[in-house]
């Protein structure tokens, strides 16, 4: 990653830019399974919700600029899986290509050994090869795949789930 990208906790003040990378891939990309676009004030209810639980929100910023974001938060809303977490990595659109979804993701890991977190958990829309790849440069394995469980754009998508295990 570029040494000019800093990696830092989200505030507030990131939310619009946060609205803009996620909107962006809401409409464009297969990366979010959601039709629904969201404002602010859905960003500052989420934002709340991933301190409170003491999940992290990283973003990465560029030349003064957000240029990405990452965060993790509950894969079931069951007590048995409270060490167990999904992750979310995003990137802007002009900045993609640039290690920045990495540098996001190592940051996502460092903090989930530092947080009572046994494994990670990735869902990637099967297509998506360029995110299966990075998980699996950072020692996500596959362990599965569920075919056309979701839809978007008028076709059905693939699930390919991946898993790292934090802690031994």
């Amino acid at each position: 990653m570029d040494q000019a990208v800093l990696l830092r906790d989200a505030t507030e003040a990131d939310l619009p830019a946060i609205c803009e990378i996620y909107n962006h891939a809401v409409v464009h990309t297969t990366a979010i399974w959601n039709d629904t676009l969201v404002d602010v004030d859905n960003r500052i209810e989420w934002l709340k919700a991933r301190k409170a639980r003491g999940f992290p929100v990283i973003v990465a910023e560029k030349d003064g600029r957000v240029a990405g974001y990452a965060s993790y938060g509950d894969w079931r809303a069951f007590d048995g899986y409270r060490h167990t977490v999904e992750n979310s990595v995003y990137v802007d659109k002009d900045h993609r290509g640039l290690g920045i979804g990495e540098g996001l993701l190592r940051e996502l890991i460092a903090r989930a050994a530092k947080g009572d977190i046994h494994v990670m958990i990735a869902a990637i829309e099967t297509g998506n090869t360029t995110s299966i790849r990075l998980h699996e440069k950072l020692g996500f394995r596959t362990v599965g795949q569920f075919s056309e469980v979701g839809t978007k754009f008028g076709r059905w998508l693939d699930l390919t789930c991946m898993e790292l295990r934090i802690t031994v």
